[in-house]
């Protein structure tokens, strides 16, 4: 087999191991991720372990050999090729957020060198000693830091519009992704299902709405009845029962009403009318608009500041409702193909 194979390979055992364990969470074999969530809700009150399931389910999904081989083989990484270290500067707002480019970096032969997030440092390297369990020669190519990167070919780094321009600063003499801050929206016009609008709800809350691909903006058409919508959004109302969210919920309700911000209030969600795509968190902007060309106009002025675009329209690459948390292994963050810049190193 070759080094490939064999990585994919034990990413395959990786991904049957997630699998197994979200089918048998309790199983005594499965202890050890079970402790490590366990610890990882510990040192972030955002990982839940429902969150931390879900994501642990996703990739389990994913990490199949068909999926796999794919994914990697029309990029045509040669063996002989002197592997890069690929320093990644990981972002730590939902769980293993980081994993997709630990997850390219292995399978283009390359070595991981990563500095990980203080709010998802226990995740990760508990995936690093499955995989090097399931091929030793992994040791090799994964090592984690908490000091300054250095000794690095080329980097990776994820964080917002103002640590962006750092990452610019430091990595810009290195060949690099620097990633920024990206929002997604849902496009509505109003002819949506009940199941439609339960489906968003599911890419406006989970992760708590925490990553770049929660719907944080809705665009809906003037006269729009959101007492449907309001209806479709109570089965997520538990979420209010979780005290991080609860205080935000309740601060951003404070701070609005006491700048006499008029809101749509549901008792755990706001909605608020305002022009941005990036809304607080317990909040959702939305934004009305007279003509479906005015939407086509406004994805093209945004595009750059766009993850995920969802709704029924015909509109090119639009996600369906439920879905932005779903991603496939070639949808890449900031529509950047990961494996293509390794693959050119």
């Amino acid at each position: 087999m070759t080094v490939q194979a064999h990585t994919i390979e034990a990413f395959v055992k990786l991904g049957q191991t997630f699998s197994d364990f979200v089918k048998h969470p309790e199983g005594i074999e499965h202890e050890g991720l079970k402790q490590v969530l366990l610890q990882a809700e510990r040192k972030n009150a955002w990982f839940t372990q429902k969150q931390l399931h879900q994501a642990i389910q996703e990739w389990g999904l994913l990490l199949t050999e068909e999926a796999l081989k794919q994914w990697v083989t029309p990029y045509g990484f040669k063996e002989t090729k002197t592997p890069k270290t690929v320093a990644i500067v990981m972002a730590g707002n939902i769980p293993l957020v980081g994993f997709h480019d630990f997850l390219c970096v292995l399978l283009s032969g390359n070595k991981v060198l990563a500095k990980l997030s203080s709010n998802d440092n226990v995740l990760l390297p508990y995936v690093r000693n499955c995989l090097c369990e399931f091929y030793p020669e992994l040791r090799n190519h994964i090592a984690f830091t908490e000091e300054r990167l250095a000794g690095f070919d080329a980097v990776i780094a994820t964080g917002s519009n103002n640590t962006s321009r750092y990452f610019e600063h430091y990595f810009g003499k290195y060949p690099n992704i620097i990633r920024r801050n990206r929002n997604s929206i849902a496009l509505l016009t109003g002819k949506e299902s009940p199941e439609d609008l339960k489906a968003l709800g599911e890419d406006v809350f989970r992760y708590f709405g925490l990553g770049c691909r929660n719907v944080s903006k809705v665009f809906v058409p003037e006269g729009y009845d959101f007492d449907l919508f309001f209806k479709a959004m109570f089965e997520y109302q538990d979420i209010i029962h979780h005290h991080k969210y609860a205080n935000n919920y309740d601060y951003n309700k404070a701070v609005y009403l006491m700048s006499d911000i008029a809101l749509l209030d549901n008792g755990f969600l706001l909605l608020k009318e305002d022009t941005s795509h990036a809304s607080p968190i317990s909040v959702l902007f939305y934004e009305f608009y007279a003509e479906k060309e005015n939407l086509e106009q406004l994805l093209i002025k945004n595009k750059d500041a766009l993850q995920c675009v969802v709704t029924n329209l015909e509109i090119p690459e639009a996600i369906s409702f439920g879905q932005t948390q779903r991603p496939t292994l070639s949808d890449y963050a900031d529509d950047v193909d990961t494996l293509a810049f390794l693959g050119s190193l």
